[in-house]
């Protein structure tokens, strides 16, 4: 239901460019317009085309693509791509009868799919015949899209999986931590709790007073936490998209989050709450009141514990590292370019204007001050998209791999600082077909490795002459391998609707000439207008964002955890210092010394934190492939994957252990057995 107005309807929808209505959503509304109802009858422009705003969308409503927040919705028939019959970027959404057969659909679907690519197929001349046959054999997937759909959802399904576990891994670490120490603390009460249950109180009622301290521990836990929560989601999620789409989420602390959060506090509470309740209410008055019960079944348990935690912080530190190590190897790989002091102009006219116009206002900025050295491009490397096409050399079939192909203007190489290894650079008057740069992969993989100078190569039924060979670059992703690229001459092209201008500045800061960038484009060609400004070094960070937020994430995390597997270690050390000070006192004063009272001290901890050392290890290794598509080049048994969690696991026991063991050692056996 509209929140004003009305909604679009099939009558909006059935000729081109016949209905220019617009609803606007209810945050767009409220932001720009205030919620003025006024604003029904208004009309705007949006690119070519003038809109009538019809009504509102329902508050809450954002879209069907998860992280997007859409502004404005208009009728399919007013979209460019309906006309092509070659665009297939469009998702259909399916409303299912109660009774209807999902099955019985999707093969009605298939039917239409098929008669539709078999009519295009029959222009893919070009195309090997085994490509041809896998693509007439695609198959139409229908999926639920009850949250939307979007690549957001897709990209982060199995990284939130992951956090999810890690998170859930610091929470058992902590609850195990909690119960230790309320373990530790019913031992130094017991003969509290003897004196309870000898004048009257009973286990229900031991159990009660433990579980209620435990209930003030997690309710403050949880209000802090609540509190953090709410501070540094939005913080999170700003950091998931590049600052040119940045994700937008709607996290409201509605009833269902509130119920979660209570569910987990209460469970955890109740589950490990009751480990030192029981323990208490287990107590023997008369044991208790004589000296105490025998506190190696106590130490068991705590060691027991520890064991866990240990394992767990292990398992944490395991997937930390791999997620740091993915993104320091996907940071450091090679571009083949210098992303430095470059700027890139995307760059929009209303209608596809003749290229030499482009050419004249590159030509313009070239004079501009602080500007080194200007060139165009359709899209810029590393930005995901690109052009691609099948190759066929010396008259043969085409080959089974699709080749990579960029449009650039003369001085492209110098811009990009891409080395030129044979051959000459790209001329102002080269056209396609006709000349062509290619690069070392597509040397490899078209001419054999041989020098392509002088050799020609066809794309389609287009010849094209290799004038140079140019060094490898990345082309789409960071984590692909370098592609086979063909550079072909901008001036292919008669004329150009988009482009990107590519301007490398003098100075170190390419931000401080933007503002003046926008605007001459515009001052040399009115009919251009720049859409969007990045810097090359903001594109290539772009590619690990995912891997960035996860290794924050991580790094955090395995930081609490280390911290609540110290604060652990500690206070389980220094409970058995306690309870074995009568043993170490009458140990120092027949002589032992210090390094024999440390080893006693720390060697039932050590072996405890061995064991947990071992079962994280192997529990890391069979959780590996599960996260294997977040990886990249990380190797789960090397050295560093499996020593570092190791090594930072000992130091921290040891310095958990640096307290309790002075404690131990400065025993002094005169006041202890006096005080006994």
């Amino acid at each position: 239901s509209p929140a004003l107005g009305r909604l679009l309807t099939g009558n909006d929808d059935l000729k081109p460019k016949a209905s220019p209505y617009a609803v606007l959503s209810y945050n767009y509304w409220s932001q720009r317009f205030g919620r003025d109802p006024k604003v029904i009858g208004r009309r705007f422009q949006l690119a070519n085309d003038l809109y009538e705003v019809i009504g509102v969308a329902p508050a809450g409503f954002t879209g069907t693509e998860a992280g997007t927040f859409t502004d404005i919705f208009i009728p399919n028939m007013m979209y460019e791509g309906v006309t092509h019959d070659d665009w297939g970027w469009i998702r259909t959404f399916i409303q299912m009868k109660r009774d209807g057969n999902k099955e019985r659909v999707r093969e009605r679907l298939q039917a239409i799919w098929k008669s539709v690519q078999t009519e295009r197929a029959k222009g893919f001349t070009d195309w090997p015949a085994d490509r041809r046959r896998r693509y007439l054999e695609q198959q139409v997937l229908i999926q639920p899209a009850a949250a939307g759909l979007s690549y957001m959802q897709h990209s982060y399904r199995i990284a939130l999986v992951a956090i999810g576990v890690i998170v859930a891994l610091v929470l058992l670490i902590a609850c195990l931590n909690i119960a230790n120490l309320l373990t530790a603390q019913a031992a130094a009460r017991s003969r509290e709790m003897a004196l309870r249950v000898s004048i009257g109180a009973g286990r229900s009622r031991l159990v009660q007073l433990v579980l209620v301290e435990s209930t003030l521990l997690a309710a403050l836990a949880t209000c802090a936490g609540a509190l953090f929560a709410w501070w540094s989601a939005p913080l999170i999620v700003a950091s998931i998209n590049p600052q040119d789409n940045p994700a937008q989420l709607s996290l409201p602390t509605d009833w269902r989050v509130l119920a979660f959060l209570s569910v987990l506090s209460v469970s955890a509470t109740l589950l490990f709450g009751l480990i030192p309740a029981a323990r208490a209410s287990a107590i023997n008055p008369a044991a208790a009141l004589k000296g105490g019960d025998d506190p190696h079944s106590r130490r068991r348990l705590m060691y027991g514990l520890i064991t866990a935690q240990v394992a767990f912080c292990f398992v944490v530190h395991f997937a930390a590292d791999a997620f740091v190590s993915t993104l320091h190897r996907l940071s450091s790989q090679p571009t083949g370019f210098t992303a430095e002091r470059l700027l890139t102009l995307e760059t929009v006219a209303k209608y596809a204007q003749p290229v030499d116009f482009w050419f004249q206002a590159a030509d313009h900025l070239r004079e501009l001050t602080g500007v080194e050295s200007v060139a165009i491009a359709d899209v810029p490397l590393l930005r995901g998209d690109g052009s691609n096409g099948f190759v066929s050399v010396n008259g043969g079939p085409p080959s089974p791999l699709l080749a990579n192909f960029l449009y650039v203007s003369q001085g492209w190489l110098e811009t990009m600082k891409v080395p030129l290894l044979e051959g000459r650079d790209l001329r102002r008057d080269d056209i396609a077909p006709g000349s062509a740069l290619v690069n070392r992969a597509f040397a490899r993989e078209y001419f054999h490795g041989e020098d392509p100078v002088g050799k020609s190569f066809a794309k389609g039924k287009q010849i094209f002459q290799v004038v140079g060979l140019v060094a490898d670059t990345r082309y789409r992703s960071i984590r692909e391998p370098m592609a086979a690229i063909g550079f072909i001459p901008l001036r292919s092209a008669e004329s150009l609707a988009k482009a990107t201008f590519l301007v490398r500045t003098a100075s170190s800061n390419p931000y401080a000439l933007a503002p003046m960038l926008r605007r001459e484009v515009s001052r040399a060609r009115p009919e251009l207008r720049v859409s969007n400004i990045r810097t090359q070094s903001e594109i290539n960070e772009a590619q690990t964002v995912r891997e960035r937020l996860l290794a924050a994430l991580a790094v955090f995390f395995a930081g609490v955890a280390l911290l609540l597997a110290g604060i652990g270690l500690y206070g389980v050390l220094d409970y058995s210092v306690l309870q074995r000070r009568r043993e170490l006192g009458i140990r120092i004063a027949i002589g032992a010394p210090a390094n024999d009272i440390a080893t006693q001290v720390m060697l039932g901890i050590f072996t405890m934190v061995a064991v947990g050392t071992v079962l994280g290890g192997a529990v890391g290794l069979l959780l590996e492939p599960r996260i294997k598509s977040l990886l990249y080049n990380v190797n789960p048994f090397d050295v560093g994957a499996l020593g570092i969690p190791l090594l930072t696991i000992l130091v921290i026991t040891l310095l958990a252990a640096i307290p309790a063991v002075i404690r131990g050692i400065r025993i002094d056996p005169v006041e202890m057995l006096r005080a006994e």
